[in-house]
């Protein structure tokens, strides 16, 4: 009795190779690929309607607590017990670099729409809660006060130097 022709596996193997190398070139690009956020520039220019008392600083905090600091981190370095879960990971938000960058409406429009991971707040949080956070955020990257500048340091005292023996 003759045996059927044995069928080549060589194509179902070279089409498994395709698959494999697309899903993990899918993979390798979307861990690379970081977009910058995409704020429109009505809201890049738009103005924080608060002013940057500590009444609004200290309002925004319990805020922060709920809603950020899992991501973002108490002092919002990205370090939160929850930021290891994301790609991309939660920005530091005291990189002044970074911070100084952004406009108030910029990070006011990002608090509002969110991206992927980041949710949106926009029905979360009032619109007063959401600028308070663009107060408390900008808080974190501000440079520590500086020391006294020397105009204003008081002055060290005067050294006394004996006077030298005179000669006769």
């Amino acid at each position: 009795m003759p045996t059927p022709p044995k069928k080549s596996k060589t194509p179902i193997k070279i089409l498994l190779g395709l698959v494999i190398t697309l899903i993990f070139l899918s993979i390798g690009l979307a861990a690379l690929h970081k977009t910058p956020w995409s704020v429109p520039l009505e809201d890049k220019l738009r103005k924080n309607p608060l002013a940057a008392t500590d009444a609004n600083l200290n309002a925004a905090k319990p805020t922060y607590n709920e809603y950020c600091s899992n991501c973002h981190g108490d002092a919002g370095k990205g370090d939160g017990s929850d930021a290891m879960m994301y790609d991309p990971s939660p920005s530091d938000l005291t990189e002044p670099k970074h911070m100084n960058h952004l406009t108030d409406g910029e990070i006011f429009y990002q608090i509002t729409q969110g991206r992927k991971p980041m949710p949106s707040f926009r029905k979360k949080l009032t619109e007063d809660q959401r600028w308070q956070l663009v107060i408390l955020v900008r808080s974190f990257a501000a440079p520590e006060a500086p020391p006294p500048s020397p105009a204003n340091a008081p002055e060290p005292p005067a050294l006394k130097v004996p006077n030298p023996p005179t000669k006769k």
